[in-house]
């Protein structure tokens, strides 16, 4: 059975998970690694570590016994393609209001 696509937003809307994402942007850590910064259970973190792979914010490698974490930037390019969809909407905006008061400025 195929899983429900996640929102990223709600994938980044919890602080847990925006502060593994924050950890591993500076390095590939391990699973065991990323719970040391939590005042939550391993499991519990395993789970936000789930979400953030199956959303496409990291994936995780094998190396011996133990998983590591590396951020990816799939998750990412779906909230950039948000923002950049706005950005150019408020763009528009301004170089209409730009536009607007240039000419009246000009009409004086």
């Amino acid at each position: 059975m195929a899983q429900p696509t996640l929102d990223v937003f709600q994938v980044v809307a919890d602080p847990s998970r925006r502060q593994i994402l924050k950890l591993l942007s500076n390095d590939s850590l391990t699973i065991n690694a990323l719970a040391e910064n939590f005042d939550m259970s391993r499991p519990a973190v395993s789970k936000h570590i789930k979400i953030l792979e199956y959303a496409g914010f990291i994936s995780i490698e094998d190396i011996g016994r133990e998983r590591y974490c590396t951020l990816k930037q799939d998750g990412f390019n779906a909230l950039q393609e948000w923002i950049d969809y706005f950005d150019g909407f408020w763009k528009t905006k301004l170089k209409k209001l730009e536009v607007l008061l240039n000419n009246k400025i000009n009409k004086k």
